[in-house]
This record gives structure tokens, sequence and C-alpha cells, in this order.
């Protein structure tokens, strides 16, 4: 995905002039939005039509960007890019926002220039998302053999830490908050307070003890996220 390429875009945003800026920006820059003013539309249209991505504000009348989430995710065939706006800034709307299902987070006001970058990154991790091998840096995943390699040299990991090392990897260079790492890796189904912190000492045994440096990184507080350098 290059940035000369156009994109399908559902704007999902009961501010008409917020909404009318970002449809011209984006009609400018050679984009195609459609546009919902209520949670209902949006929903409905987001089912119905193929987007490549889709700019949901948080605060709509109906339903809400959050409860838009939690449908989008249990009811749409397939992950639909999610780009949540909002007025909140706090630590806790974005972990609730990206536990819903949102895939980024940009705060209102915010730049029309950021917020195209931001789509086209969305864009490319979903392209990513959808190859048989995702490579970042000296990672190479293969979704198909189901395993990972560093630097050419297969990881020995189990189950749980290539599913971890995947997320991590498709969410890539977003922060993977330990909520939303819980609720893909076992639901709503109970788990040790102690599973994860054991999974993920085994995953960088692996990935990381090895090797140069570690880019498997903890963001205190919020989650995990890969750290990716071209080279070791």
């Amino acid at each position: 995905m290059t940035q000369s390429q156009s994109l399908h875009i559902l704007l999902i945003e009961d501010e008409h002039n917020i909404a009318s800026n970002i449809g011209d920006f984006m009609s400018v820059k050679g984009h195609i939005c459609d546009f919902a003013y209520h949670g209902e539309m949006g929903l409905q249209l987001a089912l119905d039509n193929y987007y490549d991505l889709i700019i949901l504000d948080l605060n709509l009348p109906g339903l809400d960007g959050l409860e838009i989430c939690r449908q989008l995710r249990e009811k749409s065939e397939r992950h639909i890019p999610i780009l949540m706006l909002t007025a909140r800034d706090s630590l806790d709307d974005k972990v609730t926002g990206f536990s819903t299902g949102a895939d980024d987070y940009l705060t209102k006001p915010f730049q029309l220039q950021e917020l195209e970058v931001r789509c086209f990154a969305l864009s490319r991790r979903h392209l990513l998302q959808t190859l048989h091998t995702l490579t970042l840096g000296p990672l190479t995943i293969d979704r198909k053999r189901k395993n990972a390699a560093r630097n050419g040299k297969v990881l020995e990991l189990h189950s749980k830490g290539l599913q971890i090392l995947t997320i991590l990897a498709e969410a890539y260079p977003q922060v993977v908050s330990r909520s939303q790492l819980t609720q893909q890796l076992w639901g709503d189904e109970p788990t040790e307070s102690d599973a994860m912190r054991s999974h993920i000492y085994q995953l960088r045994s692996a990935v990381d003890k090895p090797f140069s440096y570690p880019i498997i990184k903890t963001v205190h507080g919020v989650g995990f996220v890969l750290d990716i350098k071209d080279e070791e």
C-alpha cells in the first residue's frame, strides 16, 4: 500500500463540520468517502459494503463508537480496520477502545495530514494481516506453517507464544494492551492471573535472549509492542 493509492473510507461522524472537513481533504487526496451521521446507519453501511477502513467517532447518537466496534467484530466476515476519533484522551479510554476492537486511536483536535497517514498505516497493516507470511525486519511469521523465525533461525515456540507474537506483529507499530491480548488469547474464559506473565517470559526466552537486542518491549501500565530494527 503506497501513499499514491486511493482508499475507500467509511466516515461515521455526527458533527457535520468535522465530517465535511475530513471528506473535502480526503477527496482532494484522491480517496473516496462514504458518510454516516449516526451509529445505526454507520453499522449497516459497514456490514453491507467493502471499505479499506472506517473512521469512527466515539460519541454518536444511537449506537456509540464502542458498541459499533463490538458489533462489527461480532458480525463482519472480515476484519475491517477501525480508526477511532474521540475527544477523550485518558489511558483508560484508549485501552477501552482497543479492547472493543479499534485498531488505532486519534484524539480531537487533530491534523488532517496525520489522519491520512494513520489511514495509510492501518491499510498497510491490514494488507500484511492477509498474507500467509508476515515479515517485519528480522522477524518472519509463517501463518500457514505455524512457525516463526528471527534472522532466518526458526524459533522454538509453543502455540500460545506463536499466537502472542502474531498478535503483536499484526498490530505493529501499535501497542497491544494486556486486556486486548488476554481477550484474543482466552476470550471470556477465566485464566490464571500469572498465565500471561509465564507465556511472555517463555516467548522472550525464544525470541530475544539468543539475539543481540530484544524486540518484545513492555509498555508499563499498558501492554506490549514490538521494537523492530532493520538490521541486527
